[in-house]
């Protein structure tokens, strides 16, 4: 039986690449490869949605913020009845942003070198299960920087995948692969899908059933402005950045008091909780006798910095209004209170990264 490696995203357009080879009588080996970037934390999102819907229950939200993005692509993988490998690459990915290869997009996303890695994976399994190809559900012209002729070219040649790597969906628009040219499968049942819109994608799955697949997402969340400053502020001012350091910039407020100060303050109650489980190693803020947020500090504070960063952490309480707030801060073992005003608008905006 011939087998192929599919990189397998969960979305519909992998839904489809993978039933597309499986009815041809090929055996489906699935690979999700993780990298902790995938859409604007979804997680914190539907997080940040539970809150709202339910501000009395922070459990439920929290529980959506710590669930691992892979855990629907494991059931979607189990409801089309296929094998799933998860891999997760982020230490690998960490080096990418740092370095990029073939450079960035839109934000800080080095799409190329992330879609090299993924299948220079893919082709890493396929050699060691012994299969014959690797397919994903790419469609020609549907990203700007990954999916054109020419970039969807260099991604198989730099991933070593030069005639081994099928883009069902898109196949008869592109140049005959080896799995075709040796009747491993049938070219004139793949398709010629291009550009942008989903409804070819979305009527396919109607015809086949398919109504179970998730909306499309917002795609990498290094393509975020916001999220791209805050990883940029990160590099420049430590020139370093950890798995830690990505996971924090998806979730609160950002701001820089100094080269050396970063302040990240809590959005809702799911957020603050998640906050504070980074706690260790940070300074920890948070009002008193008022609902508010909770901050975290990174640096080495001052006297004048801590009543900075309080003063900060009192403009988003519920407190925000009166003319004195006790802020209680803490640092490993050591906990102490500050009485400060808070901050108005202008004094803070220069601090917002």
């Amino acid at each position: 039986m011939i087998k192929a490696i599919g990189l397998f995203s969960g979305g519909l357009d992998s839904i489809l690449a993978v039933r597309m080879i499986r009815d041809q009588g090929i055996e489906v080996d699935a690979l999700h490869v993780y990298t902790t970037f995938e859409s604007p934390s979804s997680a914190d999102e539907a997080g940040r949605k539970e809150s709202e819907r339910n501000p009395t229950n922070p459990d439920k939200a929290n529980e959506k913020i710590r669930e691992h993005p892979c855990a629907s692509v494991s059931n979607m993988a189990a409801k089309l009845w296929i094998g799933l490998t998860t891999m997760d690459v982020s230490e690998d990915f960490l080096e990418m942003i740092r370095h990029p290869r073939f450079g960035y997009g839109s934000g800080i996303n080095p799409c190329l070198d992330c879609r090299i890695t993924m299948l220079r994976k893919a082709k890493a399994r396929m050699e060691t299960l012994g299969a014959q190809f690797v397919f994903t559900g790419e469609v020609l012209g549907q990203r700007p920087m990954t999916q054109r002729r020419d970039t969807l070219r260099k991604v198989e040649r730099e991933s070593g995948l030069e005639g081994l790597l099928l883009r069902p969906l898109s196949a008869k628009l592109l140049s005959p692969t080896v799995p075709e040219q040796e009747g491993w499968v049938d070219r004139a049942r793949l398709l010629d899908l291009s550009g942008r819109s989903r409804k070819p994608q979305i009527e396919l799955a109607r015809q086949w059933g398919i109504t179970d697949y998730p909306q499309p997402a917002g795609g990498c969340f290094l393509t975020d402005k916001t999220l791209a400053r805050r990883i940029k502020d990160v590099l420049s001012h430590t020139g370093s950045l950890s798995k830690e350091d990505l996971i924090l910039s998806k979730v609160g407020r950002h701001f820089r008091l100094s080269d050396s100060v970063k302040v990240i303050v809590g959005r809702w109650e799911a957020e603050n909780d998640f906050l504070e489980r980074y706690a260790e190693g940070r300074w920890m803020f948070q009002v008193v006798g008022a609902p508010g947020p909770i901050a975290l500090a990174e640096g080495t504070l001052s006297s004048e910095t801590i009543r900075k960063v309080a003063a900060l952490v009192a403009r988003y309480s519920d407190a925000k209004r009166e003319a004195s707030v006790e802020v209680r801060y803490t640092y490993e073992e050591r906990e102490r209170m500050v009485e400060v005003s808070p901050a108005d608008d202008a004094r803070i905006a220069p601090w917002r990264i």
